[in-house]
């Protein structure tokens, strides 16, 4: 049995993953799902009991180191292994620096407690079970982790902090068995920009970028899946994300006016 937690499973990218891998290995499957909405995870759940996969759901906040570390021990404690842990869980945010009021910018630090922090606890809590398993490590970071993108400082800095934490924890495990995959998904048609937090720290409600060309939910959940299969190092999922790293070590101007042009025009800079 493979045994693989995810958190933010509850819906999106997360929940279409597990629904994935439980179409994918049916009984082999063991899924533990964890995200704040116990509602939601358990309708997540049902599908992929329905597929034929076994579940452990938790309903926890990546925000709090220790239930982090007790959503491992009972992943451990009801299937006595893990083999993977894909760190899903994360928070949007829209806002140019300047329109952010002193009195509001405590939600940068929120911010990286969820999309930084919450993957470094969680990764630390399940190492020593990975290293047994020589397990797989994912975490889902975004283009705006390879090339910072105006109007979302705050989201860019906790996803370039994770793009460093994960390279280095890479090497540091390359002897243990244990690989690292970090995603980097473009615009995916999901909610999290709409729910993403705005210059005050509340929900959007909308998105500042564009959204044309959006990745189905499928598709990305699909090359994560993939990528971690295949224990790849990295995968940059749009041709326009490899186009844009390689541009940016040649002519960085030219990646900056690509960022501009992926905003909405009511929300650039002026």
């Amino acid at each position: 049995m493979n045994v693989t937690i995810i958190t933010g499973a509850s819906d999106g990218i997360g929940a279409e993953m597990a629904r994935q891998l439980a179409a994918a290995r049916g009984k082999n499957a063991a899924l533990v799902l964890a995200a704040r909405s116990q509602d939601k995870l358990d309708a997540v759940a049902a599908e992929c009991q329905a597929l034929g996969a076994q579940t452990l759901v938790v309903s926890m906040d990546v925000r709090d180191e220790q239930q982090c570390r007790s959503l491992v021990d009972l992943a451990v404690s009801r299937f006595r292994k893990i083999d993977a842990l894909i760190n899903n869980a994360g928070v949007s945010a829209q806002a140019l620096f300047a329109d952010v009021k002193p009195a509001d910018l405590h939600w940068y630090e929120d911010l990286m407690k969820v999309n930084l922090w919450g993957s470094v606890w969680c990764t630390h809590a399940a190492l020593h079970s990975l290293k047994a398993s020589r397990g797989r490590i994912v975490a889902v970071s975004s283009l705006a982790g390879l090339v910072g993108v105006p109007g979302r400082t705050a989201y860019s800095a906790t996803k370039f902090a994770m793009t460093g934490f994960f390279e280095a924890l890479r090497t540091e495990l390359k002897s243990s068995g244990v690989s690292v995959t970090t995603a980097y998904p473009g615009v995916v048609a999901t909610q999290i920009r709409h729910r993403g937090l705005n210059a005050r720290g509340v929900a959007a409600g909308s998105s500042g970028l564009k959204e044309d060309d959006a990745m189905s939910v499928q598709e990305c959940a699909r090359l994560i899946l993939k990528g971690m299969a295949g224990r790849r190092r990295e995968v940059v999922m749009t041709a326009r994300g490899k186009l844009g790293r390689f541009v940016k070590l040649v002519a960085p101007g030219r990646v900056e006016d690509m960022a501009l042009a992926a905003l909405k025009d009511d929300v650039r800079p002026t």
